[in-house]
């Protein structure tokens, strides 16, 4: 049966979550996403909880579908943030994690990538958040198969979804990860829209016309128009302009009605995966 049957949606649906990336990664970040979660289109979102004002979207949170966006990178030049463990690999020259992945898989001992992530799924936990899934910050955890280790552990241990890239991409990246998921009653969507950098308007828009049935996940960076967001990220515009399409009433929301597309969230397939894993424990 595929996955949208499992959801108790007809074979031929066509699923799309909205997942807005980056929660606690600034006060303008909290605004965007918690505004695009409460009164536009967004359905998901994932916390970094290693960044300042992660602490922030804790207090602010009523019960929203927010995974937890594992984190091991901090990319930005002006503004860093670092490991909640003491993991002196994950560390780079100025005390922040690394900026780029392959400066994770050239350094990072396996061990505090895994104490690490471990630790920022059960602070989120801590926090109050019902965590809906896992994904990995700028994919780190899934483009090497020591590191999707870890990933996939994590999933398996809280009993949560996995954001992982489409099929088309497993030749590419050189592993068979999702088939590796599968095996572990790991529950993710169908496909992926990805998208280069930050500023999803132009990549999903189009595309709401023609998704393939079953579960789509796309996903944005909004963030509010703020004095801080435009010091430290040299992406503004696009994160305020992913704001702005996920609450425009002519936006997202309203060519999904339009192109027969149904938005769901992460919390449905943790759902769906922990009822699942529960009945074959019982046979």
């Amino acid at each position: 049966m595929v996955l949208a049957e499992r959801l108790g949606f007809p074979a031929s649906a066509r699923l799309l979550i909205v997942n807005c990336d980056d929660l606690g990664s600034s006060q303008a970040a909290n605004s965007g996403v918690y505004d695009a979660l409460r009164h536009g289109a967004g359905t998901s979102a994932t916390l970094m909880v290693p960044c300042p004002w992660a602490r922030g979207a804790a207090a602010e949170y009523r019960g929203e579908d927010v995974g937890v966006h594992l984190t091991l990178n901090a990319e930005w030049d002006l503004y860093r943030w670092g490991p909640i463990t003491q993991a002196p690999s994950l560390l780079d020259g100025d005390g922040g994690f690394p900026r780029t992945v392959q400066d994770v898989f050239d350094h990072a001992d396996l061990e505090e990538v895994r104490r690490e992530c471990r630790a920022q799924v059960e602070r989120a936990i801590l926090w109050g958040f019902d965590v809906s899934h896992l994904d990995s910050h700028m994919g780190t955890l899934q483009l090497r198969p020591e590191f999707f280790d870890v990933y996939l552990d994590l999933a398996d241990e809280f009993s949560l979804p996995l954001r992982l890239s489409g099929a088309e991409t497993e030749r590419l990246i050189g592993f068979p990860f999702r088939r590796l998921a599968a095996e572990r009653g790991i529950a993710f969507p169908d496909h992926f829209i990805y998208v280069p950098g930050v500023g999803s308007r132009q990549a999903v828009d189009p595309l709401l016309s023609s998704l393939p049935p079953g579960v789509t996940e796309a996903y944005f960076h909004p963030a509010a128009d703020t004095p801080e967001l435009r010091a430290m990220a040299p992406d503004w515009r696009a994160r305020v302009d992913d704001h702005a399409y996920l609450l425009d009433e002519g936006g997202l929301r309203k060519k999904a009605d339009e192109n027969g597309v149904t938005l769901v969230g992460y919390r449905e397939l943790r759902e769906l995966m922990r009822r699942e894993r529960g009945a074959a424990r019982t046979r």
